[in-house]
């Protein structure tokens, strides 16, 4: 049953001892995007009851979720010695080592998670992409199967496994597992191809590669550095002057945008590249 905001706030100030009343206007302040205030009585709930797991959670989520990693921290350790098992704050206290990239603390609560029955795609993503990036592939590759016998959930696990090959610098297995990826997904895959273009480029496949990159950009023609890539591998690859700079001139003109380190280079190669026509000429 929803208690209405004024209603909240009156019996906060009659009885500014009870913490359910804090709880509650915390929530509802949060509802209403004023995380100031909402953190304010959420942390006073917690002063007067320090077992209170609801405003500990909504705490611990909202700094979770602004990345906030010392205070998650802090609130987060205060539930967990009270509820060591709660699955919800495992997996935030997880999160946030994750986010932080501190990989060999967030796999053990991740490994919890899986044990207590939370076979959720997103726990398994993050387990695997934290046993990649912690070294250990074959764990990792051992979660992305896993991962691939939940529907909907096969283009995902193959990203996930062709980014391990990649890792391991297999790069055969790296780039089926990608083409797999492109076949099962079902929206735009511009990663896929923009790492199809990584593989090609690393085998000196350059036609090959400036194809991919050409995809990736056409995937998503607002990313910036997909038709960065497609101009590089188009001054690698082409031999003609006239042809390269014309990349780079639609670079500069279609991005207006464009990262200032990127506009410094393309604007630095459009003039090596006239200067090279002009000489040409003479």
């Amino acid at each position: 049953l929803a208690i209405p905001f004024v209603l909240i706030a009156i019996l906060t100030q009659k009885n500014a001892n009870n913490p359910e009343f804090f709880y509650y206007l915390g929530k509802a302040q949060q509802r209403q995007f004023d995380y100031d205030n909402a953190n304010r009585a959420l942390h006073r709930a917690v002063a007067l009851d320090s077992t209170h797991l609801r405003s500990i959670y909504l705490l611990g989520k909202y700094y979770v979720g602004v990345k906030a990693r010392n205070n998650a921290h802090k609130i987060l350790d205060v539930g967990l010695r009270i509820a060591p098992n709660d699955l919800v704050l495992i997996n935030l206290k997880a999160l946030v080592y994750y986010d932080n990239s501190d990989y060999e603390k967030a796999i053990p609560l991740l490994e919890r998670l899986l044990s207590a029955g939370e076979r959720k795609p997103f726990i398994y993503k993050k387990l695997g992409a934290a046993y990649r990036e912690n070294g250990e592939f074959k764990k990792a590759k051992e979660t992305f199967r896993n991962l691939s016998k939940i529907e909907n959930e096969e283009a995902d696990a193959y990203l996930g496994l062709a980014e391990i090959f990649m890792k391991e610098k297999l790069l055969d297995s790296a780039e089926f597992y990608f083409l797999k990826s492109i076949k099962e997904r079902r929206y735009v895959f511009d990663n896929e191809y923009r790492n199809l273009g990584r593989i090609a480029r690393k085998k000196g496949q350059l036609k090959r590669a400036l194809d991919y990159y050409t995809k990736a950009w056409k995937e998503d023609t607002t990313n910036q550095f997909n038709y960065w890539q497609v101009c590089v591998m188009a001054d690698e690859y082409y031999k003609d002057p006239a042809t390269k700079l014309g990349h780079y001139e639609k670079l500069l003109t279609n991005y207006n945008n464009l990262l200032p380190f990127l506009k410094e280079r393309a604007q630095k190669r459009v003039s090596e590249l006239k200067e090279e026509i002009h000489f040409s000429k003479d």
